[in-house]
């Protein structure tokens, strides 16, 4: 991965933590990693524990950031969010459950970035 692309990454994981707590959800944790992987954003969202995986391209991408999440990348999101649960969360998983959530953000050459939010959108 080369520079410009994690400085990317970060730059929209901090626009979609941003997003997130202006939304109303407390961030919990950012880029927890394991052996297995990484997940991006954890967050509550009232009584629910949302797993949010961040995708940002630029505005003249090729790719949509909704492309970017195939069936094996869903899986292995859902495999992240329990190993989580069962290193970070104490006792029974939330009362409103867990979803994984996608957020999308577009980074233009001009003003803020464009975050859209998904709730539940993987999975």
């Amino acid at each position: 991965m080369t520079a410009r692309t994690q400085a990317l990454g970060r730059y929209g994981e901090d626009a979609a933590a941003r997003h997130l707590a202006l939304a109303g959800l407390t961030v919990l944790e950012r880029n927890w990693r394991c052996r297995a992987g990484e997940l991006d954003i954890v967050a509550l969202d009232g009584d629910t524990l949302a797993v949010c995986e961040v995708k940002t391209r630029t505005e003249h991408g090729f790719q949509s950031p909704t492309e970017a999440v195939d069936a094996d990348k869903a899986a292995r999101l859902a495999r992240l969010a329990e190993q989580w649960l069962a290193e970070r969360w104490s006792g029974a998983p939330p009362p409103g459950g867990v979803r994984i959530d996608l957020l999308c953000v577009i980074h233009g050459r001009r003003g803020a970035a464009q975050v859209s939010h998904l709730p539940g959108a993987v999975g």
